[in-house]
């Protein structure tokens, strides 16, 4: 089996005799076919191919391919953007009338997207927070619960889940996980090995690493028996009226039927595709990603202990950082690094954090994350800006929180920038 190092080089894609060595990018909405037959075949899902890339394309499909190798899944699928992938992940599953059980130390936009929009579609959740006892998750679950989501990374308050703990809660209680992986990305952790069923990225970052292209990605462990819980998913085990009465968990078993339902329906009618463009320079990405995690890891940890250090911090979250609350739990599944990104707390509030974030000269600030450039925010005022004070602690995220990503960058040069910038605060 080939190592991580060269899937992220080689999987997804392989030229035959004379056909381009990278791959090529099928800038195309639709596809030619000689008979009615033959597409009546694609629509009736009797055959592989492509009718129309609102569903699918070749280029998105050969970067799909190898992001579900890197991951160790059976089918996968790009979107427009991680929060899409999100949502498609959750609503293929979630009708009007069920509930979700998540974490609530994750991303500002889809603690909104789970709390807020789908509620106003009649998808009711729980939060829970990761540190949660067994017992706390069990007591989270409804009769109606059809799914438990978490980060792996929590971004950007970098807590830690307890892959396995949240894994057993979802099985004991016969709903699949999901995992967002985005911040360790495949390189340094895959959930699936750790009884995820369901991993989903936002490639926007670190897959990408380079602030070029939106877009995001599900991926399918295979492994969650659908038919074994029939009731509790009628969509992906009775005849899908919509698509010709297809029961896809019939005709696609475990490891397709999940990918398959989800293009067929959700990405048929809400068209959140992402362009063959796109797909192409995600995967220039891909292809030094395994080269790129290990510079971000170790630039996240310089920086993070150095503001360990300082007089003017706080307090500092970086799980990888010894003495850290998640230290333990982070080299259990990443063992050789988690990310680059690295949060903490000055102890002038909110203020210290504005005039830190005015001095800074390499840092930029943006609402971005895992790029090869240096970049930083105030969580609070930006990314989590919906979010009430509660909610905002209950998600690790002070008012006063920085979270800054360590790009590519000599790591001597990153602590000098900060360096001079906190002289601002510490004055």
């Amino acid at each position: 089996m080939a190592s991580i190092d060269t899937k992220c080089v080689q999987a997804g894609y392989t030229p035959g005799n004379g056909e381009p060595r990278q791959i090529p990018i099928v800038q195309s909405t639709t596809f030619k076919y000689a008979t009615s037959e033959d597409m009546g075949k694609l629509f009736d899902l009797e055959a592989s191919g492509y009718f129309y890339t609102r569903l699918q394309n070749p280029t998105n499909d050969y970067v799909a391919a190898k992001i579900a190798a890197l991951e160790g899944g059976t089918a996968a699928m790009l979107t427009s953007s991680g929060q899409a992938a999100n949502f498609f992940a959750l609503f293929n599953i979630c009708n009007a009338g069920d509930h979700i059980v998540a974490s609530s130390s994750i991303y500002g936009g889809t603690f909104n997207l789970i709390s807020v929009t789908l509620s106003k579609m009649g998808i009711q959740s729980t939060f829970v927070s990761p540190d949660a006892t067994a017992e706390e998750l069990d007591a989270a679950f409804q009769p109606n619960t059809r799914a438990m989501f978490g980060e792996t990374i929590a971004n950007p308050a970098l807590t830690v889940l307890d892959i396995e703990k949240f894994a057993d809660a979802a099985h004991r209680h016969g709903v699949p996980l999901i995992i967002d992986n985005t911040f360790p990305t495949p390189v340094n952790c895959r959930p699936i090995e750790w009884g995820a069923d369901i991993v989903t990225h936002s490639t926007t970052k670190y897959m990408d690493g380079h602030g070029v292209a939106v877009g995001g990605a599900i991926i399918d462990s295979g492994r969650f028996d659908w038919m074994a819980h029939a009731d509790k998913y009628p969509g992906l085990c009775t005849p899908d009226d919509s698509y010709h009465g297809i029961t896809y968990a019939e005709k696609f078993g475990k490891e397709g039927a999940f990918i398959t339902k989800c293009t067929s329906q959700l990405m048929r009618d809400l068209g959140c595709i992402q362009s063959p463009q796109h797909a192409f320079y995600l995967n220039l990405g891909l292809e030094s990603l395994h080269v790129r995690m290990p510079r971000h890891c170790e630039n996240g940890l310089a920086v993070a202990s150095f503001l360990k250090a300082h007089p003017a911090v706080k307090a500092v979250n970086y799980p990888h950082l010894p003495g850290d609350k998640y230290y333990d739990v982070a080299m259990k599944y990443m063992p050789d690094g988690g990310c680059g990104v690295v949060s903490f707390e000055l102890k002038g509030g909110r203020a210290a954090a504005e005039a830190f974030m005015k001095e800074l000269k390499l840092a930029a600030i943006e609402t971005h994350v895992a790029d090869a450039r240096t970049c930083c925010l105030n969580p609070a005022t930006s990314t989590h800006r919906q979010m009430t004070e509660e909610q905002l602690a209950a998600a690790g995220v002070p008012a006063g929180l920085v979270r800054i990503s360590c790009g590519l960058e000599g790591k001597d040069d990153l602590i000098a920038d900060i360096a001079q910038a906190l002289k601002a605060v510490s004055l």
